[in-house]
Protein backbone atom coordinates (compact mmCIF):
# COMPACT_ATOMS: atom_id res chain seq x y z
CA UNK A 1 0.00 0.00 0.00
CA UNK A 2 3.14 2.71 1.10
CA UNK A 3 4.91 1.97 -2.48
CA UNK A 4 1.82 2.01 -4.53
CA UNK A 5 0.88 5.53 -2.80
CA UNK A 6 4.78 6.72 -3.43
CA UNK A 7 3.86 5.84 -6.87
CA UNK A 8 1.12 7.76 -7.40
CA UNK A 9 2.76 11.05 -5.30
CA UNK A 10 5.91 10.73 -7.45
CA UNK A 11 3.90 10.54 -10.76
CA UNK A 12 1.73 13.43 -9.44
CA UNK A 13 4.82 15.28 -8.94
CA UNK A 14 6.91 14.07 -11.59
CA UNK A 15 3.14 15.24 -13.87
CA UNK A 16 3.26 18.62 -12.05
CA UNK A 17 6.99 19.83 -12.92
CA UNK A 18 6.64 18.41 -16.34
CA UNK A 19 3.94 21.34 -16.83
CA UNK A 20 6.01 23.61 -15.14
CA UNK A 21 8.97 23.64 -17.39
CA UNK A 22 6.63 23.12 -20.23
CA UNK A 23 5.03 26.84 -18.89
CA UNK A 24 7.67 28.57 -18.12
CA UNK A 25 9.29 28.37 -21.52
CA UNK A 26 5.99 29.88 -22.99
CA UNK A 27 6.88 33.54 -23.56
CA UNK A 28 4.55 35.44 -21.64
CA UNK A 29 2.56 38.60 -23.19
CA UNK A 30 3.13 41.85 -20.86
CA UNK A 31 0.96 44.92 -21.15
CA UNK A 32 3.02 47.65 -19.37
CA UNK A 33 2.61 51.08 -18.82
CA UNK A 34 5.14 53.20 -21.28
CA UNK A 35 8.02 54.64 -19.56
CA UNK A 36 8.21 58.31 -19.18
CA UNK A 37 9.89 60.49 -21.95
CA UNK A 38 11.75 63.65 -20.80
CA UNK A 39 12.07 66.43 -23.17
CA UNK A 40 14.49 68.90 -21.64
CA UNK A 41 13.87 72.66 -21.42
CA UNK A 42 17.27 72.81 -23.77
CA UNK A 43 16.40 69.74 -26.29
CA UNK A 44 17.55 70.79 -29.34
CA UNK A 45 15.69 69.67 -33.03
CA UNK A 46 17.60 66.63 -33.55
CA UNK A 47 16.43 65.52 -30.12
CA UNK A 48 12.85 66.43 -30.67
CA UNK A 49 13.15 64.59 -34.79
CA UNK A 50 15.29 61.42 -33.07
CA UNK A 51 11.86 61.31 -30.14
CA UNK A 52 8.96 62.28 -32.70
CA UNK A 53 11.05 58.92 -35.24
CA UNK A 54 9.88 56.79 -32.60
CA UNK A 55 6.01 58.00 -31.80
CA UNK A 56 5.85 57.78 -35.46
CA UNK A 57 7.38 54.31 -35.94
CA UNK A 58 5.48 53.46 -32.72
CA UNK A 59 2.88 54.50 -30.09
CA UNK A 60 1.64 57.11 -32.52
CA UNK A 61 0.28 54.39 -35.14
CA UNK A 62 1.22 55.97 -37.55
CA UNK A 63 2.65 53.47 -40.06
CA UNK A 64 -0.73 51.40 -39.55
CA UNK A 65 -2.34 54.09 -42.28
CA UNK A 66 0.57 56.41 -43.76
CA UNK A 67 3.19 54.48 -46.03
CA UNK A 68 0.41 51.92 -47.53
CA UNK A 69 0.04 53.97 -50.37
CA UNK A 70 -4.09 53.13 -49.65
CA UNK A 71 -5.60 54.45 -46.23
CA UNK A 72 -3.44 57.68 -45.81
CA UNK A 73 -0.86 60.17 -47.90
CA UNK A 74 2.89 59.05 -47.94
CA UNK A 75 4.56 61.50 -45.61
CA UNK A 76 8.18 60.06 -45.53
CA UNK A 77 10.55 62.05 -47.16
CA UNK A 78 7.40 64.35 -49.12
CA UNK A 79 5.47 66.04 -46.16
CA UNK A 80 8.68 68.42 -44.91
CA UNK A 81 8.56 69.71 -48.20
CA UNK A 82 5.04 70.54 -49.18
CA UNK A 83 3.72 71.46 -45.48
CA UNK A 84 4.42 75.03 -45.96
CA UNK A 85 2.74 75.71 -48.93
CA UNK A 86 -0.80 73.23 -47.97
CA UNK A 87 -2.68 76.00 -46.24
CA UNK A 88 -2.02 79.95 -46.83
CA UNK A 89 -1.76 81.70 -43.85
CA UNK A 90 -0.45 79.27 -41.89
CA UNK A 91 3.32 78.27 -41.55
CA UNK A 92 4.81 74.51 -41.77
CA UNK A 93 5.10 73.35 -38.33
CA UNK A 94 1.43 75.06 -37.86
CA UNK A 95 -0.08 73.09 -40.53
CA UNK A 96 1.29 69.93 -39.52
CA UNK A 97 0.39 70.23 -35.96
CA UNK A 98 -3.23 71.03 -37.17
CA UNK A 99 -3.15 67.85 -39.27
CA UNK A 100 -2.48 66.04 -36.26
CA UNK A 101 -4.26 67.77 -33.69
CA UNK A 102 -7.86 69.00 -36.28
CA UNK A 103 -7.32 66.03 -38.93
CA UNK A 104 -10.45 66.81 -40.40
CA UNK A 105 -10.22 70.38 -40.91
CA UNK A 106 -7.93 69.34 -44.13
CA UNK A 107 -8.30 65.87 -45.94
CA UNK A 108 -5.95 65.42 -49.11
CA UNK A 109 -8.25 64.50 -51.59
CA UNK A 110 -8.88 60.46 -52.60
CA UNK A 111 -9.00 59.68 -49.00
CA UNK A 112 -11.25 59.14 -46.04
CA UNK A 113 -11.28 61.00 -42.83
CA UNK A 114 -10.33 58.08 -40.68
CA UNK A 115 -7.51 59.79 -38.90
CA UNK A 116 -7.83 60.13 -35.43
CA UNK A 117 -7.14 63.24 -32.62
CA UNK A 118 -3.45 62.43 -31.57
CA UNK A 119 -4.57 64.43 -28.86
CA UNK A 120 -6.67 61.26 -27.44
CA UNK A 121 -3.41 58.88 -27.64
CA UNK A 122 -0.47 61.11 -26.88
CA UNK A 123 0.74 64.26 -24.67
CA UNK A 124 1.09 67.62 -25.98
CA UNK A 125 4.74 67.44 -25.91
CA UNK A 126 4.94 64.19 -27.95
CA UNK A 127 2.35 65.80 -30.62
CA UNK A 128 5.21 68.57 -31.19
CA UNK A 129 8.16 66.09 -31.11
CA UNK A 130 6.25 64.35 -34.12
CA UNK A 131 5.98 67.28 -35.90
CA UNK A 132 9.16 68.27 -35.43
CA UNK A 133 10.17 64.79 -37.63
CA UNK A 134 7.52 65.34 -40.26
CA UNK A 135 9.37 68.56 -40.32
CA UNK A 136 12.60 66.95 -41.30
CA UNK A 137 10.90 64.77 -44.09
CA UNK A 138 12.15 66.78 -47.31
CA UNK A 139 12.28 70.25 -45.34
CA UNK A 140 14.05 72.30 -42.33
CA UNK A 141 12.61 71.42 -38.47
CA UNK A 142 11.55 74.91 -37.01
CA UNK A 143 9.93 73.53 -33.94
CA UNK A 144 12.06 74.04 -30.75
CA UNK A 145 11.69 73.35 -27.24
CA UNK A 146 10.55 76.74 -26.80
CA UNK A 147 6.64 75.60 -28.80
CA UNK A 148 6.40 73.40 -26.36
CA UNK A 149 4.24 74.71 -23.52
CA UNK A 150 6.40 73.90 -20.59
CA UNK A 151 5.29 72.04 -17.13
CA UNK A 152 6.73 71.34 -14.25
CA UNK A 153 10.15 70.89 -14.85
CA UNK A 154 12.15 68.20 -12.83
CA UNK A 155 15.34 68.40 -11.19
CA UNK A 156 17.48 67.60 -14.25
CA UNK A 157 15.91 70.06 -16.36
CA UNK A 158 13.70 67.47 -18.16
CA UNK A 159 9.93 67.75 -18.61
CA UNK A 160 8.30 63.92 -18.41
CA UNK A 161 5.82 63.70 -21.05
CA UNK A 162 2.59 63.33 -19.96
CA UNK A 163 3.17 65.34 -16.96
CA UNK A 164 1.13 68.05 -18.85
CA UNK A 165 -2.40 66.87 -17.95
CA UNK A 166 -2.55 66.57 -21.87
CA UNK A 167 -4.77 63.15 -23.43
CA UNK A 168 -2.09 60.88 -22.46
CA UNK A 169 -2.70 61.35 -19.07
CA UNK A 170 -6.47 61.37 -18.73
CA UNK A 171 -6.78 58.37 -21.38
CA UNK A 172 -5.11 56.00 -18.23
CA UNK A 173 -8.68 56.67 -16.49
CA UNK A 174 -11.04 55.64 -19.43
CA UNK A 175 -12.70 52.42 -19.10
CA UNK A 176 -15.60 52.36 -21.38
CA UNK A 177 -14.40 49.45 -23.66
CA UNK A 178 -15.98 51.67 -26.68
CA UNK A 179 -14.33 54.82 -25.89
CA UNK A 180 -10.71 52.98 -25.71
CA UNK A 181 -11.68 51.36 -28.91
CA UNK A 182 -11.90 55.13 -30.51
CA UNK A 183 -9.35 56.76 -28.66
CA UNK A 184 -6.71 54.32 -29.47
CA UNK A 185 -7.87 54.36 -33.37
CA UNK A 186 -9.55 51.34 -33.90
CA UNK A 187 -12.20 51.92 -36.32
CA UNK A 188 -9.64 53.10 -38.71
CA UNK A 189 -9.78 49.48 -39.86
CA UNK A 190 -12.43 47.56 -37.95
CA UNK A 191 -16.36 48.23 -37.47
CA UNK A 192 -18.88 48.37 -34.73
CA UNK A 193 -22.50 48.21 -35.33
CA UNK A 194 -22.36 51.38 -38.31
CA UNK A 195 -19.09 52.86 -36.48
CA UNK A 196 -15.67 52.42 -38.24
CA UNK A 197 -14.08 51.06 -41.74
CA UNK A 198 -14.18 47.90 -42.73
CA UNK A 199 -10.56 47.27 -43.49
CA UNK A 200 -10.22 44.23 -41.08
CA UNK A 201 -12.35 41.98 -39.22
CA UNK A 202 -15.57 43.29 -37.95
CA UNK A 203 -16.00 43.57 -34.19
CA UNK A 204 -19.49 42.56 -34.08
CA UNK A 205 -18.60 38.61 -34.40
CA UNK A 206 -15.48 38.51 -32.76
CA UNK A 207 -16.30 36.81 -29.49
CA UNK A 208 -16.61 33.62 -32.09
CA UNK A 209 -13.36 33.48 -30.90
CA UNK A 210 -11.82 32.83 -27.61
CA UNK A 211 -10.34 35.47 -24.98
CA UNK A 212 -6.60 34.27 -25.51
CA UNK A 213 -6.79 34.90 -29.27
CA UNK A 214 -8.38 38.09 -29.19
CA UNK A 215 -5.60 39.37 -26.70
CA UNK A 216 -2.97 37.94 -28.74
CA UNK A 217 -4.19 39.73 -31.72
CA UNK A 218 -3.97 42.88 -30.09
CA UNK A 219 -1.10 42.67 -28.43
CA UNK A 220 0.91 40.68 -31.42
CA UNK A 221 -1.33 41.68 -34.18
CA UNK A 222 1.26 39.54 -36.79
CA UNK A 223 1.12 36.62 -34.59
CA UNK A 224 -2.61 35.64 -36.60
CA UNK A 225 -4.01 36.78 -40.06
CA UNK A 226 -7.33 36.38 -39.64
CA UNK A 227 -8.82 34.22 -43.35
CA UNK A 228 -9.73 36.93 -45.80
CA UNK A 229 -7.52 39.51 -44.76
CA UNK A 230 -4.13 38.78 -46.14
CA UNK A 231 -3.84 41.61 -47.99
CA UNK A 232 -3.70 43.79 -45.20
CA UNK A 233 -1.62 41.85 -42.56
CA UNK A 234 0.85 43.51 -41.06
CA UNK A 235 -0.76 46.98 -41.33
CA UNK A 236 -2.13 46.57 -37.49
CA UNK A 237 0.26 48.88 -35.13
CA UNK A 238 2.14 46.32 -32.50
CA UNK A 239 2.49 48.92 -30.29
CA UNK A 240 -1.08 48.59 -28.10
CA UNK A 241 0.97 46.98 -25.17
CA UNK A 242 2.54 50.10 -24.64
CA UNK A 243 -0.35 52.04 -25.10
CA UNK A 244 -2.85 50.31 -23.52
CA UNK A 245 -2.84 49.78 -19.78
CA UNK A 246 -3.53 45.96 -18.73
CA UNK A 247 -7.22 47.22 -17.24
CA UNK A 248 -7.62 48.72 -20.13
CA UNK A 249 -6.43 46.00 -22.30
CA UNK A 250 -8.46 42.78 -20.54
CA UNK A 251 -11.40 45.81 -20.34
CA UNK A 252 -11.11 45.53 -24.74
CA UNK A 253 -10.99 41.99 -24.68
CA UNK A 254 -14.01 41.08 -22.18
CA UNK A 255 -15.93 43.71 -24.55
CA UNK A 256 -14.64 41.95 -27.70
CA UNK A 257 -15.50 38.43 -26.46
CA UNK A 258 -18.97 39.11 -25.81
CA UNK A 259 -19.41 40.07 -29.31
CA UNK A 260 -21.03 37.29 -30.82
Amino acid sequence: MLRTNLKILFTVIGTLAVYTAVANMIPQVQSEVPEETAIGADATPEQLVAIGQELYEGAGGCTACHGLGTRAPDLLGVIGQVCGDRREGLECKEYILQSLTEPSSFVVEGFQPIMPDLRRTLSEPQVWALVAFLQSQGGQVTVTAADIPRAEVTAAGGQAIGDDGGAAAADAAVTDPVELLRTNACFACHQLGEEGVALGPAFETIGTRDAEYIRRSILLPSADTAQGFETVAGTMPANFGDQLTAAQLETIVRFLSSQR
